[in-house]
């Protein structure tokens, strides 16, 4: 065996000094990711070619399809066949596959779609950082669904949020998002990889009933159907069009205010559970900045060093993109005098603020277009000229 292949091999447990876009690789990994169907594009590139190397050595298959589209249609086959499977892309990619992530909704199949978001629109800036794609994968698709958007801002995360993205598309069935940037997935940092018996780990609701007595939408109360495959002697349909509990199409009002609610509640009824902030000297902040991704850092920067000077700054980092914090982002207006969200876009999380605040506090967005992130002086810079 060559030094290559077996220092692969041996990426475990431990610390390692790697990237956001390898540590994600590793993460979906360690939660048991058998699959991925991709095709490269930057600056998603090395979680493919790392997991074209890794996954073959861990019992797992890689396929590099011919587009984004065949890609998310593989990654769900493969989980209608019974394994835990990935994607990874960029702005243009995701906007490619956005159509199949709504039948992944509406088939309610579990699978990841890593998004290392660039500069946009269209081609933009293939190889420089943008935040630009937070709307996308809210709406990006038609219809009424509601997706889980997970936001990593350290090379630490990158890898955590991987496990939690398969944990919650597992444990709620739907297709989930981690939503990375370029600056996150190329940065190399320490990543700790703790023991395999540490790493939590949730695996789809089996059925108990028979194959002749199963339904394949019939959801427990916890609004969640139990999950059949392909192979297990029990029939399977899997349908975009509106179905009713036997999977098969049923095209009519009822069918589908049912179905369709049921989709959205099981999201809704579990915000609690879903929904991650970081608090940071909030506790007797007049001021906040809401800040998420590769950004939070540079705020977080700028709250030491506010905080230097006398100006009681604090800083709530968005984990949980959707659902949105509305509540946890209300009661923050309730006390500061003013909320500063620095992104690298032209306001996409300052108008979700604005809309949660309700007039309670002023709200300034400070943008940047793509290409760059934010450094902490010119966001202190922005608080000091306001003050």
């Amino acid at each position: 065996m060559s030094k290559q292949k077996q220092k692969f091999l041996e990426v475990s447990t431990g610390e390692h000094f790697t990237t956001g876009n390898h540590a994600a690789a590793e993460g979906a990994l360690a939660v048991g990711c058998k699959f991925f169907g991709g095709y490269p594009i930057t600056p998603s590139s090395e979680i493919a070619e790392h997991m074209a190397l890794r996954l073959p050595q861990l019992g797992g298959n890689f396929v590099q399809f011919e587009d984004e589209i065949a890609s998310i249609i593989g990654i769900l086959g493969a989980s209608w066949g019974g394994v835990k499977s990935m994607t990874a892309t960029s702005g243009p990619g995701y906007s490619l596959m956005v159509e199949n992530i709504g039948f992944g909704m509406m088939t309610e199949t579990p699978c990841i779609i890593i998004n290392v978001q660039r500069g946009g629109p269209s081609t933009g800036l293939p190889t420089l950082v943008g935040q630009q794609d937070i709307m996308q994968t809210k709406w990006g698709s038609h219809g009424d669904f509601e997706p889980i958007v997970l936001c990593p801002s350290s090379v630490q995360e990158c890898f955590e949020l991987a496990i939690e993205a398969f944990n919650y598309a597992e444990k709620y069935r739907l297709p989930v998002t981690l939503l990375m940037d370029e600056t996150l997935g190329h940065m190399s940092e320490r990543l700790i990889i703790p023991d395999a018996s540490k790493i939590g780990k949730v695996e789809r609701k089996k059925p108990k009933d028979s194959p002749e007595e199963h339904l394949p939408y019939k959801a427990d109360d916890d609004l969640i159907p139990p999950m059949a495959v392909a192979g297990e002697g029990y029939r399977v349909m899997v349908t975009g069009l509106t179905h009713d509990e036997r999977g098969y199409p049923n095209l009519n009002v009822e069918t589908q205010d049912k179905l369709v609610r049921r989709i959205n509640d099981k999201i809704r009824l579990n915000k609690k559970d879903i929904i991650r902030v970081e608090e940071y000297l909030l506790d007797d902040a007049e001021i906040a900045i809401i800040a998420f991704g590769s950004v939070a850092r540079a705020a977080k920067g700028s709250v030491n060093r506010a905080r230097e000077k006398g100006i009681k700054v604090g800083l709530l980092r968005l984990i949980t993109i959707w659902p949105f914090p509305d509540e946890r982002i209300e009661a923050l207006a309730e006390k500061v005098k003013k909320i500063y969200v620095p992104e690298i876009n032209y306001g996409q999380i300052t108008r979700e603020v604005e809309r949660c605040v309700h007039g309670k506090t002023e709200v300034k967005g400070i943008f940047k277009l793509g290409g760059s992130i934010h450094n902490p002086q010119e966001i202190l810079k922005e608080i000091e000229g306001d003050a």
